[in-house]
């Protein structure tokens, strides 16, 4: 197994992620009123800032996207301290991705992970439940953690 420092988002880890977000060229209040556009870029992860009324094309979605999945992969490299497979590293980005960098540095998930409690670690990614809408989301950053299976949501 590779250390994260030597990682990068796969191909399909990519898509996946993509596909979970959803392109938005108009930016929208998410359901903790957190304003996103594009590809859920928010202010919190860089520019550009998003606020109310602004919009993108789909080019300017994909170039963010891209610099936020960079920002992300930093965020795991900075955070596992053992080695990881393309997946877990896949499904760890898409976690930080959707929480935020901070909640996933004081989470439960990286606690055990970093402890060498895979089986935990994603066990924990289930309890970031909130809102009920996202289970399906959580629930397929679980299996692709656990199981290797590439799918954006789990009924």
């Amino acid at each position: 197994m590779p250390a994260p420092k030597d990682m990068r988002l796969s191909e399909e880890g990519y898509r996946v992620l993509h596909e979970r977000e959803g392109l938005r060229l108009k930016a929208y209040a998410d359901t903790r009123g957190i304003w996103t556009i594009g590809l859920g870029h928010t202010s919190a992860a860089g520019p550009p800032q998003v606020v109310r009324g602004m919009t993108i094309s789909a080019e300017e979605a994909e170039e963010i996207f891209r610099r936020d999945c960079q920002t992300f992969r930093e965020e795991v490299i900075g955070a596992v301290a053992g080695e990881l497979e393309q997946h877990q590293f896949d499904a760890l980005a898409s976690f930080i991705f959707n929480v935020g960098a901070s909640a996933f540095r004081k989470s439960t998930a990286l606690k055990r992970l970093n402890a060498g409690d895979l089986d935990g670690a994603a066990q924990a990614l289930l309890m970031f439940n909130k809102p009920s809408e996202i289970m399906p989301r959580r629930r397929g950053e679980h299996r692709q953690f656990k199981e290797g299976l590439y799918v954006a949501r789990v009924p």
